[in-house]
């Protein structure tokens, strides 16, 4: 009998705790692309074909190694378009009696799974992903009996685990375990950005092209000019470019935004990160060797190093640990629908317009944009979580539900009421201001808080606070913001009521 190894989408890593015992003699390696991973929900069509491109070439590599790889293809006339119907047919064509896949990220795709042994009448054994520098077991034992689930706290045991920017006394490089306020500039008006890596797409990335314009053209996103790396070369190749023409000042500038560029100093990794292309480990190591190689400064590098196995392997962890019930949660009750400009990007807020922009273009937008512009704005206008939730998989090439959600839910919208962040992530349009070049042009005064061309920011972010000022009087965090809003004059505060209520009867127009 014959043991069928499933690969998913974004388990193309040769390493894959499924193939760990494979049997290039007898066991048959099982990869599909499949409408219902296209469309659960509609992906951005830039990451329709990354991830169709990139396992094409895997499944090459897979062959070149010798493995026997059966692919489905998604216009292939028998393709049932769910990977469960091409698990059954692959099980009766090869005469399978066990099925071994790595445990997908999604909570969703992973219950589904656990049905497939009595549905299929074989054996399925989900193994762990190895890939996390962190188990599961590991985060649970970490939670377990503490009252706040906190990053920091996580991410300093992650540095102590791994040994990364660690002295040899055990203690974190330069004193400190965090250098996040060293990395707080707005951008100078002189600099050069590197931008990465780009690639052009060969004859396998092409007909997928062709594939996703067809299949999925009403789908969110511009497809072409399509440069993404689709190989672990290749990705091996952008990462490579990071370090040395964009590390160095990677920190200082990692929050920063500007109309001039979309990249700045970003890696642009996590959508390779995400899919196996990169190993997590490995792109930390060589961050660190920049650092003790005197080519990268510690801000940088702890910075960068904190993103994945601080953030990455907290969100990860902490969305198992979670769910299914965190995707439930409203904590401030926002019920109001997107706005159609999250879409079209068609809005007279430059911030908003160049976040969401950049976003249908390049499906990219770096951590500030996400968390501060797009998520700020929804946070502020109460949007409903779930619609929210959906946007955010929707438009970026490196969504997948294990990271996106605690992100988003979590940290930008707060519907999560402080598992994931301890205080709301609100803020005024004075923040953008001073960490973007967007408020020189735009439309609206970022000055200003009253009145028809006042910063929409300005007056919905007073209004939030006034909205929930009950509930997060309970946070010692918001007391110097609470306070401000107690010491505003009542002719202001009604003026802010007005100008924040006309903004949200009539967000399609702003």
């Amino acid at each position: 009998m014959t043991t069928l190894r499933l690969i998913l989408g974004d388990q193309l890593s040769p390493g894959i705790s499924s193939l760990a015992d494979a049997n290039k003699d007898t066991d048959v390696i099982l990869m599909a692309e499949v409408v219902d991973e296209c469309t659960y929900v509609k992906h951005h069509k830039k990451k329709i074909a990354l991830v169709l491109s990139a396992m094409r070439h895997f499944a090459n590599d897979l062959r070149s190694d010798g493995f026997d790889v059966a692919y489905v293809q998604l216009d292939d006339a028998d393709n049932t378009g769910s990977l469960k119907g091409e698990t059954k047919r692959a099980i009766q064509h090869h005469t399978a009696d066990t099925v071994v896949v790595t445990q997908p990220g999604e909570y969703r795709l992973a219950q589904d799974i656990k049905t497939w042994a009595d549905d299929l009448n074989v054996k399925v054994e989900q193994r762990e992903d190895d890939r996390f520098l962190a188990s599961l077991d590991t985060f649970n034992t970490w939670a377990q009996g503490r009252k706040e689930l906190r990053m920091e706290y996580f991410y300093r045991e992650m540095r102590r685990s791994t040994g990364l920017l660690m002295t040899d006394e055990g203690k974190p490089e330069g004193g400190q375990w965090n250098f996040d306020k060293d990395n707080r500039s707005s951008i100078d008006p002189g600099l050069d950005f590197p931008g990465p890596s780009q690639f052009t797409p060969d004859d396998i990335t092409q007909g997928v092209l062709a594939l996703v314009e067809e299949q999925f053209g009403d789908h969110f996103g511009t497809l072409e000019p399509f440069t993404f790396a689709v190989t672990r070369e290749q990705a091996e190749h952008a990462f490579g470019r990071f370090i040395i023409h964009a590390l160095p000042q990677f920190g200082t500038y990692q929050d920063a935004m500007t109309d001039r560029d979309p990249f700045l100093f970003h890696s642009v990794i996590s959508a390779y990160l995400n899919l196996g292309l990169l190993d997590a480990y490995a792109v930390c190591a060589a961050a660190q060797n920049a650092y003790h190689a005197g080519d990268a400064p510690l801000n940088a590098v702890e910075g960068f190093i904190r993103q994945i196995i601080g953030w990455r392997e907290y969100v990860r962890g902490l969305y198992w640990h979670q769910m299914p019930r965190y995707k439930t949660r409203n904590q401030l009750q926002a019920q109001r629908p997107l706005p159609d400009f999250y879409w079209t990007g068609d809005t007279k807020m430059t911030c908003m317009a160049h976040a969401i922009g950049q976003t249908r273009d390049h499906a990219y937008a770096h951590h500030i944009q996400r968390l501060m512009v797009t998520g700020n704005f929804a946070l502020l206008a109460g949007l409903a979580p779930d619609d929210v939730n959906d946007w955010y998989m929707r438009v970026y090439a490196d969504a997948y539900e294990w990271v996106e959600l605690p992100n988003t839910h979590g940290m930008a919208l707060w519907a999560d009421g402080g598992i994931v962040g301890s205080k709301p992530y609100a803020a005024s349009g004075k923040y953008i201001n001073r960490m973007s070049d967007h408020c020189k042009d735009c439309a609206y005064d970022v000055n200003e808080q009253t009145g028809d061309t006042a910063c929409p920011f300005n007056a919905l972010y007073w209004d939030f606070l006034d909205r929930h000022k009950t509930q997060f009087a309970k946070n010692s965090r918001m007391g110097l913001m609470l306070k401000s809003l107690d010491r505003m004059a009542d002719d202001k505060r009604r003026a802010t009521r007005t100008r924040a209520k006309n903004l949200l009867d009539n967000l399609d127009a702003l």
